[in-house]
């Protein structure tokens, strides 16, 4: 992080979130890295820039989100430790119980890595078609994409994978 600074406006509500991202991009030569969604409706704008920069664009965003929604609050860190980068640079969003989780579970399948043909239509004959569409988007040179795949019945998915996967 070394010289720059890290800004925070914490808002109640996407209306006020995006005035204060407006705000402080406009305010200031500042780097917008990302947002957080706390929880449903609280939404923190992270920024980062030169230490005056940052405190004149938090100022900025703090006021349009306070005209617009609610403000929640508002802080500065000047040069902050290296060691919270990775805090800063992800933008996390909670998962509500029940949400579809768009990364393909290989640890469900094991048998879907074997190079052994028998061996891979086990697990691949015990998913379902939801998870054959997921398991086709960790795939290059499928020759169906996006909607295609989600349009796709579960014979064409099948003969998509094997010829991929064993040409």
């Amino acid at each position: 992080m070394l010289e720059l600074a890290l800004g925070l406006v914490e808002t109640r509500g996407l209306v006020a979130a995006i005035e204060a991202a407006d705000a402080m991009m406009k305010a200031a030569d500042v780097q917008l890295v990302g947002k957080d969604r706390v929880d449903p409706g609280m939404i923190t704008i992270k920024i980062v820039g030169e230490v005056a920069a940052v405190r004149s664009a938090v100022d900025a965003g703090s006021a349009a989100a306070a005209r617009v929604g609610q403000l929640i609050s508002s802080h500065i860190i000047p040069r902050p430790a290296d060691e919270i980068e990775m805090l800063i640079y992800t933008a996390t969003f909670p998962k509500k119980q029940g949400d579809d989780d768009s990364a393909f579970d290989f640890s469900r399948y094991p048998k879907l890595l074997s190079n052994t043909k028998e061996v891979f239509l086990e697990d691949l004959d015990e998913m379902n078609v939801h998870e054959l569409r997921k398991y086709a988007r960790t795939l290059s040179g499928l020759s169906l994409q996006g909607r295609e795949i989600s349009n796709a019945v579960r014979e064409e998915l099948e003969t998509e994978i094997l010829r991929i996967k064993f040409p």
